[in-house]
């Protein structure tokens, strides 16, 4: 009962002691093994009703994420194909990340941790094919169509300097029309013992975040970023209550090693993200994310 009940209603568990809330509904999919191993207790014990009782939570688990427990539909098709990706600071092979992004095939192609020192990697190769581009700061997009008004998009929190520049409002010229594209990088969560799930400054960001997308005078708005924060997460409402995602398959992007959560993401506003899926590795550590949108 407890399982089906935090499947069900996350929101029960509040964020007043270390954002506990905010914890479970990261790793809230997650949540589901517990059927399988109460499963193996109520056998252990020979408990025809307590294996029985399981019924409920594994039907709220499926009417919760049974959509996104069905692949994506590669083969969709759509106006716009967008990529997203943080290529990792500390990779140890940008030109070749570089390669596997141009191969993609988007459109669009946002990044995240572009720090001067590997943005050169990324002009060279992605120049072939999308010629247009624009950097503020630390995010980037390069674009096969041209772009214009790029301006940085000020998302920090109140304790960060004006150095720090990780959001950024482009509009792209497409054949269907004009689209108001933000890329964005929301700060990093933290685990600690003395504050728990440290998801302030994050949460912060997305409320800054949220309110320029609901100033955006274009209808048509395409979200790209690391936002460092699920679909569940009532951290993010001030942006999932805005815009959508598409709902088939995981697509769980961190950490690329054993990837535990979908914290990069294609989100839209009077558009349709049709399918969305991940990448293989680079050699960063996140997983880039690979979107079709219908325009």
């Amino acid at each position: 009962m407890l399982v089906a009940a935090l499947l069900a209603f996350p929101a029960v568990v509040p964020n007043s002691v270390g954002n506990l809330g905010s914890l479970l509904e990261t790793f809230l999919p997650w949540a589901g093994l517990a059927v399988p191993a109460l499963l193996c207790l109520a056998l252990l014990r020979r408990s025809v009703l307590a294996t029985v009782s399981l019924v409920l939570p594994a039907a709220v688990w499926a009417m919760v994420f049974g959509g996104r427990a069905l692949p994506a539909d590669r083969e969709a098709a759509g106006d716009l194909t967008v990529l997203q990706h943080n290529v990792g600071e500390e990779n140890p092979d940008h030109e070749g990340t570089a390669l596997a992004l141009a191969r993609a095939g988007a459109d669009l192609i946002a990044l995240e941790e572009l720090t001067p020192a590997v943005r050169p990697f990324y002009e060279d190769v992605l120049a072939s094919g999308h010629p247009h581009r624009a950097v503020v700061g630390t995010v980037g997009l390069w674009s096969r169509f041209p772009l214009a008004d790029a301006r940085p998009v000020d998302i920090r929190p109140a304790d960060v300097g004006p150095d720090w520049n990780r959001g950024m409002r482009v509009t792209a010229r497409t054949p269907q029309g004009d689209v108001a594209v933000y890329v964005a990088h929301l700060p990093s969560i933290r685990i600690r013992p003395s504050d728990g799930f440290g998801s302030g400054r994050r949460d912060e960001s997305a409320a800054a975040l949220g309110a320029a997308v609901a100033s955006e005078t274009l209808d048509r708005v395409v979200l790209l970023g690391d936002l460092n924060g699920t679909l569940d997460d009532r951290g993010l409402a001030p942006l999932t209550s805005r815009m959508v995602s598409a709902r088939r398959g995981f697509g769980f992007s961190w950490p690329a090693t054993l990837p535990l959560a979908r914290i990069d993401h294609v989100m839209t506003r009077t558009a349709v993200p049709v399918a969305a899926w991940t990448l293989p590795a680079t050699g960063s550590d996140h997983l880039p994310l690979i979107a079709r949108v219908d325009l």
